[in-house]
């Protein structure tokens, strides 16, 4: 099932909701279309509207501040977009640059994405005890940045200008 983000009425990311659920919201009057699919359609008996990739609400809804994204294994693999830290190949595990035996913590600033022969590779020692420097360094996303991120990259890609260069 496709993703649909969802826009506050000020233009901001809230979530994603599957397409279904984005109809739902267009046809209570909710919220209006910003961005559809160029080649789906959404068909009923008396409704046919194009399928929506971004929805925007019409009603502001408060949202409580959220001053940074959880971390999660997930998350780390989607900011990275699948690459590993050390060779650029897909990445398929979370390494730790400074490993958890050495005091390191799962934090955005301390988990980076790996292939597993690199993550075996570097085993239990900081990059630069291993001589594999990082390609990135690590960085905290905004709450924002992770949920547009997780997207996917085809659906990030889908995104109009102004909201894709947002999260870049």
């Amino acid at each position: 099932m496709r993703d649909t983000l969802v826009l506050n009425a000020s233009f901001e990311p809230l979530s994603t909701v599957t397409m279904n659920r984005a109809v739902v919201l267009v046809l209570q009057d909710k919220a209006v279309v910003e961005q559809a699919h160029p080649e789906l359609r959404m068909r009923g008996a008396e409704v046919d509207i194009p399928a929506p990739r971004v929805i925007r609400l019409c009603r502001y809804v408060r949202v409580p501040f959220r001053r940074q994204a959880p971390w999660s294994r997930r998350g780390v693999l989607v900011r990275d977009r699948h690459r590993c830290a050390y060779c650029g190949r897909r990445a398929t595990t979370v390494d730790h640059v400074v490993p958890r035996s050495q005091g390191g913590q799962d934090t955005w600033l301390n988990t980076v994405a790996s292939c597993a022969e690199d993550n075996h590779r570097k085993a239990n020692r900081t990059p630069e005890q291993a001589g594999m420097p990082l390609l990135r360094e690590p960085f905290e996303p905004t709450p924002a940045d992770a949920m547009l991120l997780a997207l996917g990259a085809e659906e990030f890609a889908a995104l109009p200008d102004w909201l894709a260069r947002e999260a870049a």
